[in-house]
Formats: C-alpha cells, sequence, structure tokens
C-alpha cells in the first residue's frame, strides 16, 4: 500500500467468458498500463443471467497472474470464506505472496450466491452466520500467518467486502482496506459508521483505505467519491473482449490528482 493519501485504481478482470490466454493478457497489458491492482473473483461460474460461459477457478488463476504481472499488487475481489479452510486460505495466500514477490492483497467476504455454494457442495448458511464464519475465518488467518514458515513477504493486506454493520465491525477489526458497493451519501453513511466502530476497538480509522466499486467520467465520479474519503477505484471489465480504454481515463486522472497532492503543502 502507498501512503496516506495517495489515489490509487485497480481494475477487476474476471477469470469467465474468455480463453485464459485473453485474461492472462488482459492481467498483463493493465499491470503494463500502471493499474495499482488487478483482481478476478472467486466464483465458479460466470455472473449475470447466463452461467454456461467459459469461467476458472480464482487462486489458480492468481498463482499465474503472480508470474505472468511485475509491478501491480493482484487479489482476488473477494474471495469466499466458506469455499476454503481459513488454514488452507492462509497457506495460499502466503505461498502466491512470495510468487508474487509480495505484491499480494488478500481480499475475503462471506459469499452471496447460494446456487453456486450448493452446487458445488458448501454450506450457506443465513446472512448473520456467514458473518459469523467471516469473523472466524479473519481470526484463524491472522494466527495462520504468523505461524507459516516461511511467514508472507510482507504484511499481507487484507481487503473486506462488507456493507451491513455487523461486517462493517469486522473491518474495524481485521481490516487494511475495505470494499463496499455503496455510492455517495450512502457511502459517507457506512463509512461515518466504520469510523464509529473504529473507536469502539481504538483504531484510527485513517488506517483503513475505503475502496469503491466506479465507472463514467473520472473527474466528476472520482472526485466526488474521494471528497467523501475513497481512495482506492476499481473499474470493471467483461470478457471476451476486455476493454481497458476506461482504465486508462482513470489512471490519467489518479496521476493528474497524485502530482496536484505532491504538491500541496502538507
Amino acid at each position: 500500500m502507498t501512503s496516506p493519501g495517495t489515489i490509487r485504481v485497480a481494475i477487476q478482470i474476471p477469470p469467465s467468458r474468455a480463453d485464459y490466454a485473453a485474461i492472462r493478457r488482459a492481467a498483463a497489458e493493465a499491470d503494463a498500463l500502471g493499474a495499482d491492482a488487478v483482481f478476478n473473483w472467486d466464483h465458479f461460474f460466470p455472473l449475470g443471467k447466463d452461467t454456461s460461459g467459459k469461467h476458472f477457478e480464482c487462486w489458480t488463476v492468481l498463482g499465474a497472474w503472480a508470474e505472468s504481472t511485475h509491478r501491480a499488487e493482484i487479489g482476488a475481489l473477494v474471495s469466499c470464506v466458506a469455499f476454503r479452510n481459513p488454514d488452507l486460505l492462509a497457506d495460499m495466500a502466503r505461498t502466491v505472496d512470495h510468487i508474487s514477490d509480495g505484491r499480494l492483497i488478500l481480499g475475503l467476504g462471506a459469499g452471496f450466491r447460494e446456487w453456486e455454494a450448493k452446487e458445488y457442495g458448501f454450506e450457506f448458511g443465513s446472512p448473520a452466520q456467514r458473518v459469523r464464519e467471516l469473523g472466524e475465518a479473519l481470526e484463524r488467518i491472522q494466527r495462520r500467518l504468523a505461524l507459516l514458515n516461511p511467514g508472507p513477504i510482507r504484511k499481507v493486506p487484507i481487503l473486506v467486502a462488507a456493507d451491513g454493520p455487523k461486517a462493517l465491525r469486522l473491518v474495524a477489526r481485521y481490516a487494511d482496506i475495505w470494499q463496499t458497493f455503496a455510492e455517495d451519501d450512502v457511502f459517507s453513511e457506512k463509512s461515518r459508521q466504520l469510523d464509529r466502530f473504529c473507536d469502539e476497538v481504538q483504531r484510527d480509522p485513517g488506517t483503513i483505505e475505503r475502496s469503491v466499486f466506479v465507472d463514467g467520467d473520472p473527474w466528476t465520479i472520482g472526485e466526488r467519491l474521494r471528497e467523501r474519503g475513497a481512495g482506492m477505484f476499481t473499474l470493471m471489465t467483461r470478457g471476451p473482449e476486455f476493454d481497458l480504454d476506461e482504465l486508462q481515463r482513470w489512471l490519467a486522472w489518479r496521476d493528474e490528482l497524485n502530482a496536484q497532492l505532491s504538491r500541496s503543502p502538507r
């Protein structure tokens, strides 16, 4: 992660609706363009109405990206904790961190597609149960990361996707990055709620980077969300084309804004 106040731009490249060669090219191009992070996702089928398209497994792809990209951080946005034993997931994350020379972001979430979980034989509890399991997994993952030999190259940043109060409490306790779908006033209110939960656990809320999904004109949308506290702006692209034109516009905005911030008196 970069210094506080620095704006970052990421992109999510789903491992779906394309041959792997196209997915690899898109990730490598996003890396070369200067994306701060390149994410995939942890699903077993494509999202959307048509679930019959091509799809590849999340962590296998991340292991390959660890070798085929060179500067961007990589990770899942996000990895469902119900799909893998948490201690195993910590070991997988440590391994990908080493393969990537310390570029892994460990993105975690409680999951939301019941039929997908059941198709692969996983239990899928109520929302409250899934959030409780997320908390248990976060605790186990932290413990296992501290026990592994060798340990991660760096303290692996933990990203947690959360919007409800119980999950936001977990962000306050465990996360380095908070990922949300919330926008504008809703984002501001949830961000204030996160600040209050940080106060409860005596944590500086400024140590948690706030990441939002975006599309459209960065000079209007990005600036509006930045003023509300967002620090990482994540775009989505879809196969088979994986158009990165929008990414280039957001990267130009990022560079312009970060240059202004670097000239501003501290």
